[in-house]
């Protein structure tokens, strides 16, 4: 089932989110319900409170920036992330444009490091600790930070949100287009 992404403003997407039990109802469904909408949102990785979830849940699937020469190390990138925790960040910061489904039609140049090593559960709670090198670091670090209660504008400096300010308003007030099912949280609900 597709899913609403959560739009920009909404709290849930600040908060720092909950661990994950063994056994979570419905928790199979869920990461098929994400992956699902991540898709249809043409995504490479969707957080659990982008759909509203405070849970320490986050899948990714990178296949789609993988092409026939570069990258190829994309090509079976797909992954589910529970209750992970980020051990180790680390190497010369790098820039890399980057943007988000909960705030579409922005785009701007963020500073992560290169390699991480981080602690996870996969969907059948099997524990990993994993290293990850380049864009799959960069989408980890991305996704993780939502986890986090943390999105990738807050990484920019305070003139160049306060530039983005009114982009930001009206995607939480509904005023911008996209092809995919989003909840804004300052859209007033009718009432019948």
């Amino acid at each position: 089932m597709i899913l609403p992404i959560v739009a920009y403003g909404d709290p849930v997407l600040k908060r720092k989110c909950g661990p994950i039990e063994k056994g979570h109802t419905g928790l199979g469904q869920l990461i098929e319900n994400m992956y699902e909408t991540m898709y249809n949102a043409n995504g490479v990785g969707l957080a659990a409170p982008q759909i509203g979830e405070s849970i320490r849940l986050f899948i990714v699937d990178a296949s789609a920036l993988a092409d026939e020469e570069e990258n190829q190390e994309l090509l079976d990138f797909r992954k589910v992330f529970i209750n992970a925790e980020m051990l180790e960040e680390e190497g010369e910061d790098w820039k890399f444009n980057e943007g988000c489904l909960s705030i579409p039609e922005i785009r701007e140049e963020i500073d992560r490091n290169p390699f991480i090593r981080i602690k996870y559960y996969d969907k059948e709670f099997n524990l990993h600790e994993d290293r990850f090198s380049g864009i799959q670091a960069r989408i980890i670090q991305h996704e993780y930070d939502h986890i986090e209660g943390t999105l990738f504008v807050d990484h920019l400096n305070p003139l160049k949100r306060r530039l983005l300010k009114r982009k930001l308003t009206d995607i939480s007030k509904g005023k911008i287009e996209v092809d995919y099912k989003m909840k804004f949280p300052l859209v007033k609900k009718r009432t019948a």
